[in-house]
Protein backbone atom coordinates (compact mmCIF):
# COMPACT_ATOMS: atom_id res chain seq x y z
CA UNK A 1 0.00 0.00 0.00
CA UNK A 2 3.02 2.42 0.99
CA UNK A 3 4.36 2.04 -2.91
CA UNK A 4 1.09 3.10 -4.12
CA UNK A 5 0.43 5.86 -1.79
CA UNK A 6 3.81 7.17 -3.32
CA UNK A 7 3.21 6.78 -6.87
CA UNK A 8 -0.09 8.33 -6.00
CA UNK A 9 1.94 11.63 -4.63
CA UNK A 10 4.23 11.59 -8.17
CA UNK A 11 1.15 11.54 -10.21
CA UNK A 12 -0.11 14.13 -8.36
CA UNK A 13 3.11 16.25 -8.75
CA UNK A 14 2.74 15.54 -12.01
CA UNK A 15 -0.84 16.69 -12.61
CA UNK A 16 -0.25 20.31 -10.75
CA UNK A 17 2.23 21.02 -13.50
CA UNK A 18 -0.18 20.93 -16.02
CA UNK A 19 -0.05 24.20 -17.90
CA UNK A 20 -3.67 26.51 -17.73
CA UNK A 21 -6.09 25.23 -20.99
CA UNK A 22 -3.97 22.02 -21.72
CA UNK A 23 -4.14 18.69 -20.90
CA UNK A 24 -2.58 15.63 -20.43
CA UNK A 25 -3.30 11.66 -20.25
CA UNK A 26 -3.15 9.29 -18.24
CA UNK A 27 -0.79 7.55 -20.10
CA UNK A 28 1.60 10.01 -20.48
CA UNK A 29 1.74 10.72 -16.77
CA UNK A 30 2.69 6.84 -16.43
CA UNK A 31 5.22 6.92 -19.23
CA UNK A 32 6.60 9.97 -17.16
CA UNK A 33 7.31 8.47 -14.09
CA UNK A 34 8.43 4.92 -15.75
CA UNK A 35 6.96 2.48 -17.52
CA UNK A 36 6.33 0.11 -15.04
CA UNK A 37 2.94 1.71 -13.80
CA UNK A 38 0.29 1.17 -16.14
CA UNK A 39 -2.00 4.10 -17.62
CA UNK A 40 -4.70 2.36 -15.61
CA UNK A 41 -2.75 2.99 -12.14
CA UNK A 42 -2.49 6.83 -12.50
CA UNK A 43 -6.70 6.67 -13.76
CA UNK A 44 -6.91 5.43 -10.34
CA UNK A 45 -4.66 7.94 -8.39
CA UNK A 46 -6.72 10.43 -10.34
CA UNK A 47 -9.86 9.16 -8.74
CA UNK A 48 -9.93 11.02 -5.86
CA UNK A 49 -8.37 14.08 -7.07
CA UNK A 50 -10.91 15.56 -8.33
CA UNK A 51 -11.83 16.76 -4.66
CA UNK A 52 -8.39 17.83 -4.21
CA UNK A 53 -8.32 21.88 -5.22
CA UNK A 54 -4.53 22.24 -5.73
CA UNK A 55 -4.43 19.25 -8.73
CA UNK A 56 -5.78 20.41 -11.62
CA UNK A 57 -7.44 16.40 -12.23
CA UNK A 58 -10.33 18.00 -14.62
CA UNK A 59 -6.84 18.36 -16.93
CA UNK A 60 -5.95 14.24 -17.49
CA UNK A 61 -7.91 13.14 -20.11
CA UNK A 62 -7.75 9.09 -21.40
CA UNK A 63 -5.47 9.19 -24.92
CA UNK A 64 -8.43 9.87 -27.45
CA UNK A 65 -9.02 13.08 -25.58
CA UNK A 66 -12.46 11.71 -23.71
CA UNK A 67 -13.38 12.59 -20.41
CA UNK A 68 -13.27 9.32 -18.58
CA UNK A 69 -12.66 10.84 -15.39
CA UNK A 70 -15.80 12.95 -15.30
CA UNK A 71 -18.05 10.76 -12.65
CA UNK A 72 -15.67 11.67 -9.98
CA UNK A 73 -16.25 14.91 -9.98
CA UNK A 74 -19.33 16.69 -8.31
CA UNK A 75 -22.30 17.62 -10.36
CA UNK A 76 -22.70 16.35 -14.13
CA UNK A 77 -20.44 18.47 -16.40
CA UNK A 78 -18.17 19.95 -13.50
CA UNK A 79 -15.12 18.35 -15.69
CA UNK A 80 -16.28 19.89 -19.11
CA UNK A 81 -17.36 22.95 -17.70
CA UNK A 82 -13.71 23.73 -16.07
CA UNK A 83 -11.91 22.95 -18.92
CA UNK A 84 -13.99 24.99 -20.93
CA UNK A 85 -13.34 27.88 -18.47
CA UNK A 86 -9.84 27.18 -19.38
CA UNK A 87 -10.56 27.58 -23.56
CA UNK A 88 -10.63 23.93 -24.43
CA UNK A 89 -13.58 22.96 -26.45
CA UNK A 90 -15.58 19.79 -25.55
CA UNK A 91 -18.20 18.09 -27.78
CA UNK A 92 -20.30 14.54 -26.40
CA UNK A 93 -17.25 13.99 -23.70
CA UNK A 94 -14.20 14.55 -26.13
CA UNK A 95 -12.06 17.46 -26.28
CA UNK A 96 -11.77 18.99 -29.56
CA UNK A 97 -8.26 19.52 -31.35
CA UNK A 98 -6.63 17.18 -28.57
CA UNK A 99 -2.94 18.12 -30.53
CA UNK A 100 -3.37 21.76 -30.01
CA UNK A 101 -4.24 21.21 -26.03
CA UNK A 102 -1.72 18.20 -25.30
CA UNK A 103 0.67 18.77 -23.03
CA UNK A 104 3.30 16.37 -22.57
CA UNK A 105 5.20 15.74 -19.33
CA UNK A 106 8.38 13.34 -21.08
CA UNK A 107 9.45 16.32 -23.24
CA UNK A 108 7.78 19.06 -20.91
CA UNK A 109 9.56 18.08 -17.93
CA UNK A 110 12.71 16.25 -18.94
Amino acid sequence: MEDNRNFFEKVYEVAKQIPYGRVTSYGAIAKYLGAARSARMVGWAMNGAGKMEDVPAHRVVNKAGLLTGKHHFEGTNLMQQLLESEGVKVVDNQIQDLEKHFWDPWKELH
